[in-house]
């Protein structure tokens, strides 16, 4: 645990002083809070080093009484049937007017940030970036999305100034996920 303390901070610290100083990345609107609660199936990233290798990765988030979001990351390295590893951290609304803006902690006192740049009406897809346009989550309530459906998100990316040549696709292989009553 101390050693993946470790290179989460180098991780942390590399992203806090590496690249050219890009435009804010401009947040969607709005976010209710209560419904970007629960599970989202990572589809595609731009990924940091330590989920180059992941396959069925989602995102939980839950909203604590003190209005922060504690989150677990899951999945598999490399293989559908290898252990299921994860990890934890706490995010932080910043912007309390949109909720679309927060810092995410992995070791305190550094937060990363998390920006919320689309996000589908229905709260089904979203796409989460950074303003250095360095990592970048596509994310939905179920483990795979329309193709066609993809392909727009990918133009969406690259009209954000993200480089999508860089974009990687996260292996899901699940049992049939019920549809939400």
């Amino acid at each position: 645990m101390r050693q993946l303390s470790v290179l989460l901070l180098a991780f942390l610290l590399g992203g806090c002083m590496s690249g050219a100083r890009k435009e804010p990345l401009p947040t969607v609107a709005s976010v209710d809070l209560q419904r970007m609660m629960g599970d989202w199936y990572v589809i595609a990233n731009i990924p940091p080093w330590i989920e180059k290798d992941a396959v069925n990765s989602v995102e939980n988030y839950r909203l604590d009484e003190d209005g922060n979001i504690p989150t677990t990351f899951t999945y598999r390295k490399k293989t559908f049937d290898g252990p299921r590893r994860k990890m934890t951290s706490k995010a932080f609304v910043v912007n309390r007017q949109t909720h679309a803006e927060w810092g995410v902690q992995f070791i305190w006192p550094i937060k990363a940030e998390y920006l919320i740049v689309w996000l589908a009406d229905d709260y089904s897809v979203v796409i989460v970036g950074r303003s250095k346009r360095d990592y970048l989550w596509l994310m939905a309530r179920r483990p795979q999305i329309p193709e066609a459906q993809l392909r727009e998100l990918r133009q969406r990316i690259t009209a954000m100034g993200y480089d999508v040549s860089k974009l990687r696709l996260v292996p899901q292989r699940w049992p049939e996920v019920p549809e939400k009553q």
